[in-house]
């Protein structure tokens, strides 16, 4: 079966890039826009194996998204990574201690992105 992940970012070019590749390598990809439609969908029951989000986005941000999902009931294992322009350490340590699992920066290619998440979920 395939394995869900849901990509949060405010580019739509970028989206629809990292949704291309992992669908090209099988995963099934939902996505949202900033952090508060991300949150919205999971309030809504939608349980993704693996969470890719940005930082920098409008309404709600990824830390601030990273630390709200960990409270969710049934999402404190769920994985998470970071893909964001951002490069500054301490914004790495932060979501990192909010319970980011992994901080990628912009631009991955696509074969070392769906290498990374196959690292991360489990029977991917």
């Amino acid at each position: 079966m395939a394995k869900n992940i849901l990509v949060v970012d405010d580019s739509a070019t970028m989206t629809l890039s990292l949704k291309s590749s992992l669908e090209l390598n099988g995963f099934k990809v939902d996505s949202a826009s900033d952090g508060f439609a991300a949150l919205d969908k999971l309030k809504r029951g939608f349980k993704p194996d693996l969470i890719i989000t940005d930082i920098n986005m409008p309404r709600m941000d990824g830390m601030e998204l990273i630390r709200q999902v960990k409270a969710l009931p049934g999402m404190r294992f769920t994985p998470i990574l970071t893909l964001t322009t951002e490069s500054d350490a301490r914004k790495r340590d932060e979501c990192k201690k909010l319970g980011a699992t992994g901080w990628l920066v912009k631009p991955v290619s696509g074969p070392d992105l769906v290498k990374i998440v196959k690292q991360v979920v489990i029977g991917a």
